[in-house]
């Protein structure tokens, strides 16, 4: 979600499996603050990877910090939910959940309470992630940035996954913006909040800052992730709560 697949063109020197693009939201803040930006965003991150975790050979994103950081901002927690997966899940056809090997892992992200206990532990790690941000970087302004809305409100359609499916997305969606909004305060960080300002602008609407179900397309921003004017979107929030001089 804050790398930006699919989005070109891709970061110079970024690793083919981070789809990191030169025009993700911390790329185009970076660029309206006047920041030398370090930008380690990886799709499919977990907190994990993170704070502890090798992602394909690159270290924990947290090593990148030095102490000489005026701003940080970090967008974590749904890979551990299971919240993209999920709606992806959601996405495909019946049947394939009765396939022998994909069927078992398609009902397991599919499963409410497998999706709820997922959620209980990333409350845990977002709290530790601001403080070991904090931490490692004192002087900063750390950011929480939470999640675009990707699903229209409750009682809109939106094809194909079924109400039941986008329902438990909703609320795997709602659980991220409050477990979000939970660490800043807990860790003194900042909360941009990208999910409360793109609910009218959901990949089902006229306007959309993100993409629908499907497959991946090269040139294309990924499916359920954010599109380019998303990311314009995300980085206006970031400088306009940076409290930086632009």
């Amino acid at each position: 979600m804050a790398a930006g697949p699919g989005i070109k063109p891709r970061a110079d020197g970024a690793p083919f499996r981070a789809g990191r693009s030169a025009r993700n939201y911390a790329h185009l803040a970076a660029e309206r603050l006047g920041l030398d930006l370090v930008d380690v965003t990886y799709s499919g991150a977990t907190t994990a990877h993170l704070l502890r975790e090798h992602q394909n050979g690159a270290p924990p994103q947290i090593e990148a910090l030095d102490g000489s950081e005026v701003l940080v901002t970090v967008t974590i927690g749904g890979n551990d939910a299971g919240y993209v997966p999920q709606l992806m899940a959601a996405a495909l056809p019946r049947f394939t959940r009765s396939l022998p090997l994909l069927g078992p892992r398609l009902r397991e992200l599919l499963d409410a309470d497998a999706r709820q206990l997922a959620l209980t532990e990333v409350a845990v790690a977002l709290a530790t992630v601001g403080r070991e941000v904090r931490q490692r970087a004192p002087r900063a302004t750390v950011l929480f940035v939470d999640y675009l809305t990707m699903l229209p409100p409750s009682g809109a359609s939106a094809p194909p996954l079924s109400e039941a499916d986008a329902a438990l997305g909703r609320h795997v969606a709602a659980t991220l913006e409050r477990l979000t909004g939970e660490a800043a305060v807990q860790t003194g960080c900042g909360w941009v909040r990208a999910a409360q300002a793109s609910a009218t602008h959901h990949a089902w609407s006229a306007e959309p800052w993100t993409t629908r179900p499907g497959l991946p397309w090269p040139g294309r921003p990924a499916p359920l992730h954010p599109n380019a004017a998303g990311m314009r979107a995300v980085a206006d929030m970031v400088v306009a709560q940076a409290g930086l001089a632009t």
